[in-house]
């Protein structure tokens, strides 16, 4: 039996604590990069989703033996990678459904001089285009072509990569990661200027660093890689996923609930506490815990002038586009307006008609701007019938149900598997009422 919808019963308080499950964005980088190496890669913290068990289920059928050593710790060890598996149904099939098997690119790129890219998976959020991986691996000597009749890429190189000046057409995360792994084994110096510098990118240099690589300017948008002739094997341990921290924090505001996120590495959130304490969310750290009071009410901030609060999205150090579904919903029941500026991607606020279903006061001004009249808890959103559109708005409907009054149900909700792990089950813990359907 499919299940494949949450009944959700809302109006509960919730309180207790929570830990963040591993960053699944980091997990998809650091996955791949187990390709560069014939040595042992130990990772932990890896998150149980679908979108992580898939790429190790690819990464099982090229050849790499994985090893589960506890819950979320596994060794990968790609001495005999199979390429003749790239050219399978069985690949292409598994590689459509997830995103992440761009990243599979870089690393066999470099190390092996092939790949194949089928048509990759993932969110429906508007166009998410390729571009950037395809350019900057063609500047290191890949060439792409175009299998017509069973759609998708053959990409190979003439010998080694060589190093090369890259200007980034956009600050791609995935984007810069893929350049980078196909450099560190590439021919000479290679320059990624206009990288992403995100702690995702951050963490797979570092890694990289540790197994021989050369890497320098971590954390800024100008990369030098020093390209060696092979790299060996190391112990990695995943960030917390701060858009399930993000995540937490808007729940537990929305709902009155007295939550503390438990190992939230606050050092790597960035801006992101700083924007929900905007929208009037208290919060308190303490060491790497943060913890969040019951607030019987929250009012977003205005600018110095008085003028209307906007939020919008941006590359890393900016906010990240991740998140602005949930600040999208928190704000509802907030004292005060708000503008959110989508920026990013231009479908990832057509949910919000299953919110104003809900009672929420919300106008949509075009597919990138929605204006949030907060309720200051006047009346409560009531529960209906909807479907999650995708990861990120699936968790926005998730945390409006449980704010509401009455029973919701929450279709489609693979799309949340596939970025939090047994959601319902750790909030049930704290006293929610999520039943799987």
């Amino acid at each position: 039996m499919n299940l494949d919808a949450f009944e959700v019963i809302g109006g509960k308080r919730l309180q207790g604590a929570i830990t963040p499950q591993g960053a699944k964005n980091e997990a998809l980088q650091i996955l791949s990069a187990v390709l560069l190496t014939s040595e042992r890669m130990t990772i932990s913290n890896l998150p149980a989703i679908q979108d992580v068990l898939l790429l190790i289920d690819l990464l099982q059928g090229l050849g790499v033996e994985v090893r589960k050593q506890t819950e979320d710790t596994y060794a990968f060890t790609a001495q005999d990678v199979n390429l003749d598996y790239l050219y399978t149904e069985d690949f292409r099939k598994k590689a459509n459904r997830i995103r992440g098997s761009v990243m599979l690119i870089g690393p066999l790129l470099a190390r092996y001089g092939k790949a194949v890219l089928p048509k990759p998976g993932g969110d429906k959020i508007g166009r998410r285009r390729l571009d950037t991986h395809l350019l900057g691996l063609e500047e290191l000597g890949a060439r792409f072509v175009y299998n017509e009749p069973l759609h998708y890429y053959d990409v190979s190189t003439a010998g080694r990569l060589r190093g090369k000046y890259i200007l980034m057409d956009e600050i791609s995360v995935t984007g810069t990661a893929n350049v980078v792994m196909a450099a560190v084994l590439a021919e000479g110096i290679t320059q990624i200027y206009n990288a992403a510098c995100e702690p995702y990118v951050q963490q797979l240099c570092k890694m990289l660093n540790r197994m021989g690589a050369k890497i320098t300017g971590v954390g800024s948008n100008l990369l030098t890689i020093e390209g060696v002739e092979t790299l060996g094997g190391t112990a990695h341990r995943m960030l917390p996923d701060m858009i399930e921290i993000g995540s937490f924090i808007g729940l537990a505001a929305m709902t009155q609930s007295e939550i503390t996120i438990k190992d939230a590495q606050v050092q790597e959130l960035g801006i992101i506490p700083r924007v929900f304490e905007r929208i009037g969310v208290q919060m308190a750290f303490r060491g790497d815990d943060i913890h969040i009071p019951a607030q019987e009410e929250y009012e977003i901030q205005t600018f110095m002038d008085g003028s209307i609060m906007t939020i919008y999205d941006a590359p890393w150090p900016g906010f990240t586009p991740d998140l602005m579904s949930i600040l999208l919903v928190l704000a509802i029941q907030a004292k005060g307006s708000v503008l959110i500026h989508q920026k990013m991607f231009e479908s990832r606020l057509f949910f919000v008609d299953k919110l104003i279903d809900m009672g929420a006061q919300i106008i949509l001004c075009d597919p990138h701007r929605a204006t949030v009249i907060g309720l200051n808890r006047r009346f409560q959103l009531r529960g209906i019938e909807m479907t999650s559109p995708d990861i990120r708005a699936g968790v926005a409907l998730l945390i409006a149900a449980m704010s509401a009054r009455g029973r919701s149900v929450i279709h489609n909700i693979h799309q949340i598997d596939r970025g939090y792990q047994k959601i319902d089950e750790r909030l049930n813990k704290l006293g929610a009422e999520i039943k799987r359907l």
